[in-house]
């Protein structure tokens, strides 16, 4: 269901997209708050979490579906933290869309559009097949891959084609990254909060991540 998933298909033009998809085209377009990041923090109804809501330590990722860092830690960090603190009930994960590119916001709006229990699922799929549909790998037909992987998804190509269309999550997306921005400085992806506190930005290792959240649990 990973590597297997996708061949190239032949040359199309890129994502037909509103031009509302370019404001947080790259992280550089985000100016982040002068001012020391804040340590508060909510979940919102908005947000797709995982684990106990009345866990001790809040974990919230701010990541890009195109972030090559980002699709590491998912594959090689995140299930052990899955394992040992989600599945635990001692942490609560919340994902949160940074977007460096226009295609992150086309590929939050496919995860978005399967039902919510296999958003995660979709997430997945995208970065472990970051290079069978982000441009930066050189795909050039970048709708044909969101689509294959909406269909290992279950979606119909009608349905992602809606999807895709859909502009309405564009306010969300700009709210959401703009928000991150001036709350936690945020500088790249992927970058963590621990309880209402920013860690340093970039792929943070188990050996690295895993004192952190203890810490914030002891407290």
């Amino acid at each position: 269901m990973s590597r297997k998933l996708i061949l190239v298909l032949s040359v199309v033009a890129l994502l037909a997209a509103s031009g509302t998809w370019y404001f947080w085209g790259t992280s550089k377009a985000i100016s982040p708050a002068e001012s020391a990041p804040k340590t508060s923090f909510e979940v919102l109804p908005q947000d797709f979490v995982q684990g106990d809501p009345r866990a001790k330590v809040v974990l919230i990722e701010y990541a890009a579906l195109t972030c090559p860092h980002c699709a590491m830690f998912n594959q090689q960090v995140m299930p052990q933290i899955r394992k040992n603190y989600v599945n635990t009930g001692k942490v609560l994960y919340v994902f949160r869309l940074y977007p460096r590119m226009p295609e992150d916001s086309a590929a939050e709006r496919l995860a978005r559009c399967v039902p919510k229990d296999r958003y995660f699922q979709v997430i997945d799929l995208l970065f472990e097949n970051q290079q069978h549909w982000d441009p930066e790998f050189g795909v050039l037909d970048v709708r044909g891959g969101l689509t294959n992987i909406g269909q290992i998804a279950g979606l119909s190509r009608e349905q992602v084609d809606k999807c895709l269309a859909d502009s309405s999550e564009d306010t969300r997306i700009n709210a959401a990254a703009q928000e991150g921005a001036a709350r936690y400085n945020i500088t790249g992806t992927p970058t963590f909060v621990i309880n209402g506190k920013a860690q340093t930005s970039g792929g943070l290792s188990y050996e690295l991540l895993a004192p952190l959240l203890d810490q914030a649990g002891a407290r």
